[in-house]
């Protein structure tokens, strides 16, 4: 009589386990996929980012060498420690811990070399919408 008494009681916690595991194995399918698109999406942006400043330091350093008294010497050192910071960047391991400090002493770099230079350029990011891209204009 008692294990007729006793199934119907852990019936409950019988299903709950039963939930319980198969809501962890669909969570880890999905939890995959999603961590991939985040993954993609993220690094995707993070190389813009850097290519963006790329680009800006490619030209500064190309006006540097048709005219190099085109900009001051703090303005040389700056440019000099951004082509570094982006040649340390760990572009093939984002785990690393200095990710995020060199992405930020990029951006400040970035923002005190165009003050110096009295340059008003901003990393936006690309545009999100094809509305936002009308708005570009060259």
């Amino acid at each position: 009589m008692d294990d007729l008494f006793d199934s119907s009681l852990n019936l409950e916690d019988t299903h709950f386990k039963e939930g319980y595991n198969e809501g962890y194995s669909d969570g880890l399918i999905s939890g995959k996929d999603e961590a991939k698109q985040v993954g993609l999406k993220v690094g995707f942006e993070v190389g813009e980012e850097l290519g963006f400043y790329s680009g800006c330091l490619h030209i500064w350093t190309s006006a540097l060498q048709v005219d190099p008294t085109c900009f001051s010497s703090r303005a040389k050192t700056t440019i000099a420690q951004m082509q570094d910071l982006i040649h340390k960047y760990p572009l093939m391991d984002p785990e690393n811990m200095q990710v995020q400090e060199i992405m930020d002493t990029l951006r400040l770099k970035f923002k005190m070399l165009c003050s110096s230079l009295h340059v008003k350029l901003d990393y936006n990011g690309y545009p999100k919408s094809s509305s936002d891209a009308n708005d570009i204009q060259f």
